[in-house]
């Protein structure tokens, strides 16, 4: 097991009704001026916004609203929040949503916080924010796991580039998930939200390090919990055990739990990254459930010990001590079996992405050719494209 520091800050208020109790939390925290940060219409239809303003003004929180953040949230919504925070001298950032919204929050605090330094820049890895307006969370999708990790992802819609970083400054002060608040997700975000739920853990998995067993343990768990929730969730969408999980889930999959002591890169985030930057049409989770496959097969010989005991441990797959690959195979087989069993694309060609556009995001993901993605096995450019082809073919 590699050395590792860990400090998970965020509080964590989980739970039924929970939602009501933001005004006193606000309040508690010291906190004057809010600027609540939300997505479509789905909060206003449902309530939530009212709710939510309403128990702010009841604790004598002043509050200004930004709407409208899109799934693969952008850089010119979060220039304009940056505006708005800094002309009504917001001091804390409420976002109410998911992944998306999150991380537009998130920008938007390290923008507002250090408004002397172009926003993109830290994305570009040029700066580095060293202040924040605080964030915290109201969640109402179980996926990124943004509501209790340091990471965020933009993308420049000038550029096409979608780019993310880890940082202190974006950790979340408080979040608070009812599970309640995600009955009304249609299934295909549901599916969407298990397949990133799940590939957070699986990216950490599939690291070059080996010696981690208690990790391997906690990771395998949380895999085979998700993946029965996800089913029951898929049918019933109002199961609140299997809303529960998938949303504790999310949290604990992203916040580096599954991943201690584990070296990782996690390369089919990095190359859905340029999918959905190329096509904001693609939802995240479609675009990863579309490259799981063809990223596992393409490395699966580099480790196959470790795919093959994935697959016993994870999907009961008899072990074939004469043929390994084969239970990997098979793992990665019922892997992909389960994405299709809830809708997902195991396929670019069901996300009608153009074969032409393959070199250029794979350039893109390179960052230009400045450099190669880490892993059980390396990807340059030549390979990048490889398995983007693997994934259309499919």
């Amino acid at each position: 097991m590699k050395n590792f520091d860990i400090t998970i800050p965020t509080r964590i208020i989980f739970g039924r009704d929970t939602e009501k109790q933001i005004g006193e939390l606000v309040k508690e925290y010291g906190f004057h001026k809010v600027l609540i940060h939300y997505g479509g219409g789905s909060v206003k239809q449902s309530g939530l916004l009212d709710r939510v303003k309403a128990s702010l003004h009841e604790a004598g929180i002043c509050c200004t609203e930004l709407g409208g953040v899109q799934a693969n949230p952008e850089l010119g919504m979060v220039r304009k929040g940056i505006q708005l925070c800094l002309e009504e001298q917001v001091d804390l950032i409420l976002a109410v949503g998911g992944g998306s919204v999150i991380d537009s929050a998130k920008a938007i605090g390290d923008g507002a916080g250090n408004p002397e330094t172009d926003v993109w820049k830290y994305f570009q890895k040029e700066a580095v924010p060293v202040k924040h307006i605080p964030v915290a969370v109201i969640l109402t999708l179980a996926a990124s796991g943004s509501e209790m990790s340091q990471s965020a992802v933009i993308t420049n819609e000038e550029s096409g580039l979608k780019r993310g970083f880890n940082s202190w400054t974006h950790q979340p002060l408080f979040s608070i998930c009812n599970p309640e608040l995600t009955y009304t997700v249609s299934k295909f975000q549901t599916g969407c939200g298990t397949v990133d739920i799940m590939m957070h853990t699986l990216e950490r998995y599939f690291g070059w390090t080996k010696d981690s067993a208690l990790t391997d343990r906690i990771a395998e768990g949380l895999l085979k919990s998700v993946i029965e929730a996800g089913r029951i969730a898929d049918q019933n969408p109002e199961d609140y055990e299997a809303r529960a999980t998938l949303m504790w889930a999310g949290s604990l999959s992203h916040n580096g739990l599954t991943g201690l002591g584990r070296e990782y890169l996690m390369q089919i985030h990095q190359l859905e990254h340029e999918l959905s930057g190329m096509y904001p049409r693609i939802a995240h989770g479609a675009g990863l459930s579309a490259l799981f496959a063809s990223w596992a097969r393409f490395v699966c010989p580099a480790a196959v010990d470790r795919f093959a005991q994935y697959a016993v441990r994870v999907w009961n797959v008899e072990m074939n001590f004469e043929n390994p690959m084969a239970t990997a195979l098979a793992g990665i087989q019922a892997t992909e079996s389960f994405f299709q069993s809830l809708g997902m694309p195991v396929s670019l060609q069901e996300l009608d992405v153009e074969p032409s556009k393959f070199e250029e995001m794979a350039e893109k993901c390179t960052n230009f050719g400045t450099r190669t993605l880490a892993g059980i096995r390396k990807l340059d450019k030549k390979e990048m494209i490889e398995i983007y082809q693997m994934a259309y073919l499919r």
